[in-house]
């Protein structure tokens, strides 16, 4: 399922990527300017938990930075991310996924928690701040895209509308066009 969670999550981000794209940046550089740093700190949380997954030092010191870079910089950087998790799960033995791991937060306080839960709380945190992407790009008159699962698992399965299930061994996941 975390297979399938996380094809999901790079076709959702894809979708918000080419949304906040359509903002008329000259009308509303304030949507556009919290869409950044919205997207900022899912790249920054990311690398972090990247890192204690790989337990190496963290690439941030906090989970923004004062400046935020272009879009099509961050944009880069969500795409690679998503990949990276997408390979880290298909090369994770199912055994290690409920291994602890100690690290301490960018707040400074100390943390435990199993490689299953980090994954889950990275996936958790990128559907959260798209939901607040979603508002600035309402604020921008910009339809925000529907990323529910159920419209992922119809977009990337479309013989579910026909009522045809899912074939074993076959997820969407596979599937996912992003």
């Amino acid at each position: 399922m975390l297979d399938e969670a996380f094809a999901y999550k790079r076709w959702a981000m894809g979708r918000t990527l080419d949304a906040v794209r359509a903002v008329d940046a000259q009308a509303f550089p304030a949507s556009v300017a919290f869409a950044r740093q919205q997207l900022n700190h899912i790249a920054i949380v990311e690398e972090l938990f990247r890192a204690r997954l790989l337990g190496e030092a963290p690439p941030h010191a906090a989970t923004n930075t004062a400046e935020v870079p272009a879009l099509e910089t961050l944009a880069v950087r969500l795409v690679a991310s998503d990949q990276w998790y997408a390979a880290y799960l298909a090369g994770l033995a199912p055994a290690r996924g409920d291994e602890a791991l100690r690290f301490r937060f960018a707040d400074g306080r100390d943390g435990c928690m199993t490689r299953r839960e980090i994954l889950f709380h990275v996936l958790n945190h990128a559907t959260y701040h798209r939901g607040a992407i979603g508002h600035a790009l309402d604020l921008a008159r910009v339809p925000h895209p529907a990323d529910t699962y159920t419209v992922f698992l119809h977009e990337t399965q479309p013989r579910r509308r026909d009522g045809v299930p899912p074939v074993a061994g076959q997820d969407a996941g596979l599937r996912a066009k992003r």
